[in-house]
């Protein structure tokens, strides 16, 4: 069974049967041949890797060039994923590099807070609330050097684990449990002072 969905906007045939392959899998399979699986990959991490882009670049627009990227770098170089690693691992590293690279290349900062959905209905005071939350938060995080912001953020706005982390930042697993532990008493620091 198979349906349409919109991927990268453009129209693509999702395969029901494919959704149930781990991303190990699925890339083995657009290695051998099988190109347009890679729909699969693009609809299952578009959102969260923007999501992270978001954070590292602060603008929306500039996050998306860097996701778009960096699905083109990853379908280009499938070939040079090791399949024993976590292909979310990989796939973030590139989203990292290329947000590094961005930044490096831009020649002002604009710091901007990523645009939320709302369901409807909900209270116009707990969204305000919330969104007061939310810009505390990020402000907070905006005032932590980026290496104690970086694992923070994975840790608990991706949900990755230590071992994804490190895979991401190319650190030890005992440097980013030290680099979260500091991050969270240096923002407790900030957000009092704030």
């Amino acid at each position: 069974m198979a349906f349409l969905k919109e991927v990268g906007g453009v129209d693509c045939i999702i395969n029901v049967e494919h959704m149930k392959l781990s991303d190990e899998q699925i890339v083995g399979e657009v290695v051998l041949g099988n190109k347009t699986l890679f729909a699969s990959i693009v609809d299952r991490y578009q959102e969260k890797l923007l999501r992270y882009a978001t954070y590292l670049v602060h603008d929306t627009d500039e996050a998306q060039d860097v996701v778009q990227d960096s699905f083109i770098s990853a379908y280009k170089n499938l070939n040079g994923f090791r399949r024993d690693k976590k292909f979310s691992s990989w796939i973030y590293r590139i989203v990292h590099n290329m947000s590094m690279n961005s930044m490096r290349n831009r020649w002002r900062f604009l710091p901007m807070l990523p645009d939320f959905d709302w369901p409807s209905g909900q209270d116009l005071e707990e969204e305000m609330m919330y969104k007061e939350k939310i810009k505390m938060v990020s402000d907070c995080l905006d005032n932590l050097k980026l290496k104690y912001s970086e694992p923070l953020a994975l840790y608990y706005l991706e949900e990755k684990t230590y071992r994804e982390i490190s895979d991401i930042l190319r650190i030890p697993e005992g440097t980013v449990a030290i680099r979260i532990s500091r991050a969270k008493k240096l923002m407790k620091q900030i957000c009092k002072k704030q």
